[in-house]
């Protein structure tokens, strides 16, 4: 935003207010019409600041993953691996599960090989790979379990919870039943 007029900047600041307020509200369908009307700018405005739909739900959900970043590179210097991912993953998953339409923002970015730098998923990545990979060179995780395989998980189950009564309660049953596995023990399960 360095450079910009003091009146873009102001706007910037109301349409993200505003666009935080109604995917808060409406997830991540929210009408980037009724965001501009009600931070008083024109849609071409918003599109000028957010040319896309996804530029708009990273803005949004920023910062917050920046903290889920933050928390992946201090869990990184934890000795057990397994467990320094199994924490940020949970951590995703509560936080997916309680930020409206971050797991639909999350759906919008399929992995490629050029990520857009600013995304949500590519912020993610980077700080949740070296905890993968950690948990991979320990034999904790199977070797050909990929980052995007633990994000569909994580989506997948903010998704699958979301219009549940407790949706945080569900949330944290699957992520434990995803982990633990649906047989009692390991190897006792019939054919």
């Amino acid at each position: 935003m360095t450079g910009q007029r003091s009146d873009a900047r102001r706007n910037y600041q109301r349409i993200l207010s505003v666009a935080e307020a109604e995917v808060a509200a409406r997830g991540a369908d929210a009408s980037v019409e009724q965001i501009a009307r009600t931070a008083g700018v024109g849609s071409a405005t918003v599109r000028r600041h957010f040319p896309t739909r996804q530029a708009l739900l990273d803005a949004v959900f920023q910062e917050r993953i920046g903290h889920l970043c933050d928390r992946a590179r201090h869990l990184s210097a934890t000795d057990d691996s397994r467990a320094a991912l199994l924490e940020w993953l949970q951590a995703l998953v509560e936080y997916a599960v309680s930020a409206r339409g971050l797991a639909d923002a999350l759906t919008y970015e399929p992995p490629t090989d050029q990520p857009a730098t600013h995304s949500c998923g590519n912020a993610l990545e980077e700080a949740g790979t070296p905890l993968l990979r950690h948990a991979i060179r320990d034999g904790a995780v199977k070797g050909d379990v990929t980052f995007h395989d633990l994000l569909t998980l994580s989506v997948g189950i903010a998704l699958a919870t979301e219009h549940h009564s407790e949706p945080a309660v569900q949330a944290d049953r699957l992520f434990r039943l995803s982990v633990e596995g649906i047989s009692p023990t390991p190897g006792t399960a019939k054919a």
